[in-house]
């Protein structure tokens, strides 16, 4: 449908509705990391906050609605001991209330390809209604050659027909590349495995990295414990103002929560002075 421009230049627009930090509701985006970073989990945490759970990541209240989980690479036992070990941090209400707006649903051996036709209006049928659905991951929804621009952008496309039909964003789940891991660059939007379709036709991009040693060093956290730290934040997003990236720590389980981490440079400096 052709917009109406007067009505554009005129109308108070309304206000934007965003799903996640920056990311509009009804588009597609990515959560970039290295492999064993944890972000499944953060897209489980994230996943149980928008279906009526709460804050626990301290990223801030984000209207609710019906999300669906579609895992695709872990085995329903794996799921399983993810969601005890966040139950343990919910209460009564907010677990019910999780349970009510949340639907995951293993797609580990089914070997899912949004690229054929039952495929797509199977994940059709999946978001409607709801207002996220996350794909984890990428490559186990396609079995096209993720470094060609072409297959990509049609993969984006079947993502973004899918949100603009449903009004469901859509976030997949995408491995950084060896590069990026190595070099500890993963918050950077190039990060990302393969063609950079995957950045350049998607309307948001957050990222997970592992704690380095020059930051374990400038945060004041020992070199044994660094493993424990990963960092969040948002590499892309085409809508909102900038978010601040934040540390988390993992606990029992792999649940995410705020770290509280000091920069040391000073205190470092004013050491060596001493001595």
């Amino acid at each position: 449908m052709a917009l109406d421009l007067m009505a554009a230049f005129t109308e108070l627009p309304p206000p934007i509705d965003y799903v996640l930090p920056n990311m509009v509701a009804g588009t597609v985006g990515a959560l970039v990391s290295p492999g064993g970073a944890g972000k499944s989990m953060l897209a489980l945490q994230l996943a149980a906050q928008i279906a009526g759970g709460p804050d626990l990541l301290e990223i801030g209240e984000f209207p609710t609605g019906q999300v669906v989980y579609l895992p695709a690479e872990d085995p329903p036992s794996a799921i399983h001991h993810r969601l005890h070990a966040l139950g343990a941090h919910l209460s009564a209400a907010e677990r019910q209330a999780v349970a009510d707006g949340l639907l995951i649903e293993p797609l580990i051996g089914k070997c899912p390809n949004i690229m054929t036709a039952s495929w797509f209006d199977a994940l059709n049928r999946a978001a409607e209604g709801r207002r996220l659905m996350i794909l984890d991951t990428l490559r186990r929804f396609h079995i096209e050659e993720e470094n060609a621009s072409g297959p990509m952008a049609q993969v984006v496309g079947h993502m973004e027909a899918i949100a603009a039909d449903t009004g469901c964003s859509v976030v997949f789940l995408h491995h950084a590349s060896k590069s990026a891991a190595m070099m500890g660059s993963g918050d950077q939007q190039q990060a990302s495995r393969g063609s950079s379709v995957l950045v350049d036709n998607i309307r948001w991009q957050s990222y997970l990295s592992g704690m380095t040693q020059g930051e374990a060093e400038i945060l004041g956290v020992d070199d044994c414990q660094r493993g424990y730290f990963v960092r969040f934040g948002v590499s892309k997003a085409n809508y909102g103002a900038p978010f601040q990236e934040l540390w988390f720590r993992r606990h029992d389980g792999g649940v995410l929560k705020p770290a509280v981490l000091e920069r040391q440079c000073k205190v470092k400096r004013r050491q060596r002075e001493e001595a």
